[in-house]
């Protein structure tokens, strides 16, 4: 090989070795972008964001319920489930998700009252005043928004906070990914319920309890 091709040839090699470090150094001193908000949560069935009102730790059972807070059968079971919140308090994990169903007028706007509430750390009692005052507003066609409003005045929340959040797309598709994620999961209906990540089939109070019973005995 002759001497100006030799270098020719060293050039290119010493120019792809400077190419090819200085990719992986931008690679490792990229900065790490945040998780996102909707990200995978520590607990079975949740997301970072999700709202868990009965917290355990990790190695505690997960409840998950998917639920939509127009749904009469959701309403009806809600005495039940508190019933089993203070029975299990301390031993399980118990979160709510977000879906609403379309076909009721005021789910969503139950919802968004409810997400609202919930950046202003009121997301449990919010949801105690949906289930509570239901049989006032639910199964109705008519927007009952003004009237969620006058809930969140009645808990004293920053009402300008609580207005814009409602307006906010993005709470909306904070709940609009519940019910995605919901879908993906198998549900079609609510209220859904989940123990561990696995979907349970529920007949009655009891069937809930036991498979609870198993849990924290595993």
């Amino acid at each position: 090989m002759s001497t100006p091709l030799r270098a020719t040839m060293i050039s290119i090699i010493v120019v792809l070795v400077l190419v090819i470090a200085a990719t992986i150094y931008v690679i490792a001193t990229r900065p790490q972008a945040p998780d996102p908000a909707g990200a995978e949560g520590a607990l079975p069935g949740t997301r970072n964001n999700t709202h868990v009102l009965d917290q355990a730790g990790p190695d505690a059972p997960t409840l998950v319920e998917f639920l939509d807070f127009e749904c009469e059968a959701c309403g009806a079971v809600y005495p039940a489930i508190e019933q089993v919140r203070e029975q299990y308090d301390g031993k399980i994990n118990y979160a709510f998700r977000y879906f609403p169903i379309p076909s009721h007028v005021n789910s969503m706007n139950a919802a968004l009252a409810v997400e609202a509430a919930a950046q202003q750390g009121q997301a449990e009692e919010m949801y105690d005043m949906m289930f509570q005052s239901q049989s006032g507003w639910g199964d109705q066609q008519v927007d009952h928004s003004d009237l969620f409003r006058t809930f969140a005045e009645g808990m004293g929340l920053d009402m300008a906070a609580y207005d814009a959040a409602v307006a906010d797309p993005a709470t909306r598709e904070r709940i609009e990914e519940d019910s995605v994620d919901g879908q993906s999961m198998g549900v079609s209906g609510t209220p859904t319920f989940f123990l561990d990540g696995e979907r349970l089939e529920l007949t009655q109070l009891s069937d809930l309890t036991d498979a609870l019973d198993r849990a924290i005995g595993d």
